[in-house]
């Protein structure tokens, strides 16, 4: 059934005629807006001052993440410099793999997550173990002595005792909440490097000989340059292989110590703890007083800009209504 033509315009002037009433409503609610901003300026200016004042000094800050997956840069081998150019580096043939798993090189790190009785005691025992047995403390951290004490210990052992390790580590806490243990298989990185490392001192030779060879001055600056380049090349891929077993001899341990179980970094299971619901609404009631009592005591000290400003104001306005003819 074919719809007439003046029922489209009917609705087309109804839709019309709505829009123009959501229009004129908007335009409305904005000059009164307007209106009031302009009649309590001071109002307006105030309320700006104090948001501007306590949000500057108490800035948002982000949740901490902790990450425990470790993190390997590899060298990238600069271009050949120019002149006589090195050759491309590949990797040769007949390079042997680790095809028995005892062979290959794991870098291996872990985190824990302790509930303590006493945070520092505990993190001075846990680094005084790793120097006793071969390894060494590589980062600590004490926070809030005063309230939830929570600390955050770094440390490097021998990963032949890694087990003992972490079995005394264990034994510090009263409540072990989480425990993460990551290895890492680095023998392809090995691999390649000492492959490229054969074909850097191949080619080192190779330009050698070419430097005994070489007669013109030009001939010999180039040369040289190359083997400088080679031999940085070479420096540093003899480091990162370094660096790769050295970080496989030695597991890197995190941490984390608290009095307060809910401090510390841990994702809790699903099951309903009515104890824990409990510590987190006080918590949470706890940090919205604090909250508002910075936002009094903000307010309070900065009254001696604004209250003579307030008093000032209403006294001018009943001054005005006095003056005004009847």
């Amino acid at each position: 059934m074919k719809i007439p033509q003046y029922v489209h315009n009917v609705n087309t002037v109804h839709t019309s005629y709505l829009l123009q009433i959501l229009n004129n409503v908007f335009i409305v609610k904005l000059m009164l807006l307007t209106n009031w901003i302009k009649t309590h300026k001071l109002v307006v200016l105030l309320i700006f001052i104090i948001t501007y004042l306590y949000f500057n000094n108490n800035p948002i800050i982000p949740l901490r993440q902790f990450s425990t997956s470790p993190s390997i840069d590899y060298y990238r081998t600069a271009p050949p410099s120019a002149g006589i150019a090195a050759p491309e580096l590949s990797l040769p043939r007949g390079i042997e793999t680790f095809s028995d798993t005892t062979d290959r090189i794991i870098t291996k790190t872990s985190d824990l997550s302790l509930l303590v009785k006493d945070v520092r005691n505990s993190g001075d025992q846990i680094i005084s173990y790793a120097k006793d047995n071969g390894g060494f403390m590589v980062f600590a951290s004490y926070n809030r002595p005063t309230e939830s004490p929570f600390a955050t210990v770094t440390i490097k052992v021998p990963t032949t005792k890694l087990d003992d390790a972490l079995n005394y580590i264990r034994s510090l806490a009263i409540k072990v909440t989480s425990e993460n243990l990551v290895g890492t298989d680095v023998t392809e990185e090995h691999i390649d490097i000492e492959a490229r490392l054969a074909t850097l001192r191949k080619t080192k030779d190779k330009f050698e000989e070419i430097l005994e060879k070489a007669v013109s001055v030009q001939d010999i600056l180039t040369v040289t340059r190359e083997l400088i380049s080679l031999q940085q090349q070479i420096d540093a891929l003899i480091g990162q292989k370094e660096s790769i077993e050295n970080n496989a001899k030695l597991t890197k341990i995190t941490v984390y110590l608290s009095t307060d179980e809910l401090a510390l970094p841990y994702a809790p299971d699903k099951a309903f703890r009515p104890n824990v619901v409990f510590k987190l609404a006080v918590r949470s009631l706890l940090s919205t007083l604090r909250s508002g009592a910075e936002a009094v005591i903000w307010i309070s000290v900065y009254s001696i800009i604004w209250a003579p400003i307030i008093v000032g104001f209403i006294a001018y306005k009943k001054l005005r209504k006095r003056q005004k003819p009847l």
